[in-house]
């Protein structure tokens, strides 16, 4: 008999039906591609991907296949007692989820169903096979597809099988288990099917239906999703033991390989992977959430899951020719027209990683023809080459800054980056932003101005766990750790955006790292270390401070801690601040070698006297000072004390000080230590309420009381310390305590208000008293009142503004100008005065110019003695001609 063409056409409408995501192989033939050129966001596996040791444990389950599996799972089992905390009679293993669900409705003595829908399609596809009737409870979309706990009682008056997807698939959304739990009690003849094969996603602690469940539910849990081995299969069922064994006497035998036994039992003991997990699914749904709601005609829906539902919200559109156009873009969604109370218009879109991501947000505006955002992007590969440490303070920001001026010595348009910095010492640039001041002196290395997109995110710690956030030099609130780490991808796009427009204008980029790229508990969320290499496609030289000890060890074991993919981008190590005869070194560099494949290019020594301003207060709170060697004798110097605070910052307006031959630095944490100084100087502070507090409990603030009393000392307070000089500090929006007001020293007639309005700019004025001119920026939050009409103005702007009071003798003022000391001229003068106070004579003829180009040019000339600068060029794909002697600098 002649076959019809329509003989097939229902087996075909079945298919379509019941489809589901991820078969990369229809939808490359549909492309016109191969399948692994399918960017799939149809199927929602893990963004993460697996586990880093599924290879090794994939290597081991290879030597045992030659053996049956374990019939009893009993590795795996007890993996899944230890982790959900049951027995083991009350689980079984199954070869994915699906082979589960099919056991559970072969259970039999049911005719009928019971469906929340929209949901999984196989639901419907197994009551089918088994000849149950199926009835929808439908979930309604103005309702939030909640399912109706009530409408669901009604339903059951004749004993059902029930399917709840939890949180369910497509919407999303999750029920509460105290309301499921309520229903199974009122019916206990009705049996309860619990998806839970994605809630593994879920934040937080969520109460669970695996230990704490009803005798007529069923749990089933799929790991092949949040694991990302859906090509393994593998799934647990959870339910009294009676139905256990029902369940397992339908399963064939060895469901399950060994090759899922072995993994699944390492994925359930894998709680550090499953916390990343679930931190980065929702950072990384939360910003493809936000980046799809900004395209026009799509509708996203929130969600508890590692997908998005969304749905095409233009009058007469449906999603199948954006399906169809992305495919051409070898990008794949999962069309819903197929899930029960859906249409073409919605869509399903998984949660993949944070590049995948951003290409498919970048083929939807294509699809949709929306034109992109004035979002910069790089429209070439810029060379770029990185410095990550072994820990804070490895001396990356040196190391950087030497490379910076090498390349420019070389003849290179080179520029700094770092992505984030940790800092109180800051500096305002000419459009008045914010940005590390570890970055302007790695942009005055290449011989340009500070530009805030070479430090895009600054952190100013205001406690141990909370910081003022600062994003493209503006601050954009006060947050803690975890409220920063939800904050982060939004962090993140403006570092993407900053270092691409940045590198656009250059010939090579020399990038800073910060910390450690092998912080455990900070690699899931890093913007700065080796996510950041990954962007730039940099090479990275990992750094070590030999000066410390343990620099070895800290290499390699840094080294262990990385990805393979991370370690393949490290290029080499840096042994830094080393004292003494480098070939000594030589057996440990091999050992380096040998346990890392990785090679010393070069070891750095300990530079004396390099005259750099130093990144963080790391080093100013360990004592570290210049040398001292070629000042003047100590009867023939002046004595200044800087008073150390606990938040101290922009330490570096003390920097110029040190280069004057007849002064004498001392940096005083004890009111013990401070004697009788010529002059004391309280430097700027990030939380000034804190820190005033803190010197008066230790009797800081009596001993610099009684100094200025004797008359003997003159006291200066910049910013922050020009605050605590008043007489109160009003704190109204609580910025730095609970306390709205709190008294000061007492030694200036003023009152300060700290605002929320942050005051960002640079500035030129006068010094009253010398009429010496003097320059630097602002950077503060309050503003200062004088209380007396006997008050000086101790410096004005341009625009003839205070910029800072003092008495009438001038002994005793303050400034909010921080950098004034940079100024030679002021600085030769103020020193003077201390001279006379003493009854020294001033220094004629002596004019110190505070300069940080020598110290750069011999920063530069040792460390290109040191380091292997052929291996570097290589790794920025430049040739020989590029590796020789410095040019003449490009002016």
């Amino acid at each position: 008999m002649k076959q019809s063409v329509f003989d097939g056409f229902p087996q075909v409408l079945e298919q379509q039906r019941y489809a589901h995501g991820g078969n990369l192989t229809k939808m490359a033939e549909q492309a016109g591609c191969a399948a692994d050129e399918i960017l799939d966001f149809s199927a929602s596996m893990n963004p993460l991907g697996p586990p880093e040791w599924l290879g090794s444990e994939v290597g081991r389950a290879l030597n045992e296949v030659t053996h049956y599996p374990d019939p009893d799972c009993t590795d795996l089992i007890m993996a899944a007692c230890e982790a959900y905390k049951v027995w083991p009679a009350q689980v079984l293993p199954g070869n994915g989820a699906s082979e589960l669900l099919q056991a559970v409705v072969g259970l039999g003595g049911y005719r009928r169903a019971v469906i929340p829908s929209p949901t999984y399609v196989d639901y419907e596809r197994l009551c089918a096979l088994h000849r149950l009737e199926t009835e929808h409870l439908p979930l309604k979309l103005e309702n939030g597809f909640q399912v109706d706990f009530v409408k669901l009682g009604s339903m059951l008056t004749t004993p059902s099988l029930v399917f709840l997807c939890q949180p369910n698939n497509p919407t999303g959304q999750a029920f509460d288990p105290a309301d499921l739990r309520e229903v199974a009690a009122m019916f206990p003849q009705s049996r309860f099917i619990v998806d839970e094969s994605y809630a593994e996603f879920m934040q937080g602690h969520p109460d669970r239906l695996v230990k704490n469940r009803p005798s007529n539910v069923i749990t089933i849990i799929s790991l092949t999703k949040f694991f990302s081995i859906p090509g393994l299969r593998l799934g647990l069922a959870f339910a009294d033991p009676e139905t256990i064994l029902r369940m397992k006497n339908r399963l064939p035998a060895w469901s399950v390989n060994a090759m899922a036994q072995r993994v699944g039992a390492r994925a359930l003991r894998d709680t550090d992977y499953a916390e990343r997990t679930r931190e980065q699914t929702r950072l990384l749904r939360n910003s493809l959430a936000s980046a799809l709601r900004e395209l026009p005609g799509i509708q996203v829906f929130p969600s508890n899951a590692n997908f998005l539902l969304c749905k095409m919200d233009r009058l007469g559109m449906d999603a199948l020719p954006l399906y169809e156009k992305l495919l051409k873009d070898k990008v794949a969604i999962r069309l819903c027209g197929n899930f029960e109370g859906l249409d073409n218009q919605w869509f399903r879109i998984a949660v993949r990683g944070e590049d995948d991501n951003d290409r498919l947000v970048r083929a939807l505006r294509r699809a949709t023809g929306v034109s992109r955002g004035p979002v910069v992007k790089r429209n070439r590969r810029t060379p770029a080459i990185m410095l990550q440490g072994t820990c804070s303070n490895a001396g990356k920001s040196v190391l950087a800054a030497a490379l910076c001026r090498i390349l420019l010595q070389d003849g290179f348009r080179v520029a700094p980056f770092k992505a984030q910095n940790m800092s109180l010492n800051s500096y305002v640039t000419a459009d008045g932003a914010e940005m590390g001041r570890a970055q302007v002196t790695q942009a005055a290395a290449c011989r340009l101005g500070p530009d805030v997109r070479m430090n895009p995110v600054l952190l100013k710690p205001g406690s141990d766990v909370g910081s003022q956030i600062i994003v493209m030099g503006r601050p954009v609130g006060n947050m803690s750790v975890r409220e920063y780490v939800q904050f982060k991808p939004r962090a993140w796009e403006a570092v993407k955006t900053a270092y691409d427009s940045l590198a656009n204008e250059h010939e090579v980029m020399v990038l800073e790292g910060a910390g450690s790229p092998a912080e455990i508990n900070l690699k899931h969320h890093d913007i700065v270390n080796m996510a950041m290499a990954r962007h730039a496609d940099a090479s990275v030289i990992l750094a070590g401070d030999i000066d410390r000890g343990g620099v070895f060890a800290s290499l390699v074991g840094t080294m262990n801690l990385l990805t393979p993919a991370e370690r393949k981008r490290v290029l080499g190590f840096a042994i830094n601040r080393f004292r003494g005869d480098a070939s000594l070194l030589d057996p440990a560099l091999s050992f380096t070698f040998q346990n890392t494949g990785k090679p010393v290019l070069g070891v750095v020594p300990y530079i004396h006297n390099l005259g750099l301003p130093e990144e963080d207060s790391v080093s100013f709170k360990d004592g570290f000072r210049p040398d001292e060697k070629d000042k003047l004798p100590p009867d023939q110097c002046v004595d200044i004390a800087v008073i150390d605070l606990p938040r101290i910052s922009n330490f570096n307006d003390i920097d110029p000080l040190y280069a004057e031959p007849d002064v004498h630095v001392r940096i005083v944490d004890s009111a013990l230590e401070l004697g009788t100084p010529d002059a004391v100087i309280i430097p700027g502070s990030k939380s000034t309420v804190p820190d005033m507090k803190a010197l008066k409990g230790m009797g800081m603030a009596a001993a610099i009381r009684s100094l200025a009393q004797n008359g003997t000392t003159r006291i200066i307070g910049i910013c922050g310390g020009f605050q605590m000089l008043g007489e109160r500090v009003d704190d109204p929006f609580g910025l730095e305590s609970d306390c709205i007001r709190q008294e000061g020293f007492g030694l200036l007639p003023v009152q300060t208000e700290l605002t929320q309005d942050k005051t960002l700019k640079r500035t030129v004025g006068v010094h009253c008293k010398s009429s010496m001119r003097v320059h630097g920026y602002e950077i503060h939050h309050g503003e200062t009142r004088p209380l007396s009409s006997e008050l000086r103005v101790a410096l004005r702007d341009r625009e003839d503004q205070p910029l800072g009071f003092g008495l009438p003798d001038g002994r005793v003022w303050g400034t909010y100008l921080h950098g004034l000391f940079d100024s030679d001229d002021f600085r030769r003068w103020f020193v003077d005065q201390l001279r006379m106070d003493k009854g020294l004579e001033p220094l004629e003829h002596v004019q110190t110019t505070f300069n940080i180009e020598a110290g750069l040019d011999h920063l530069a000339s040792v460390v290109r003695e040191s380091l292997d600068m052929d291996q570097i060029y290589n790794a920025l794909g430049y040739g020989p001609c590029c590796r020789q002697a410095p040019l003449i600098y490009k002016l």
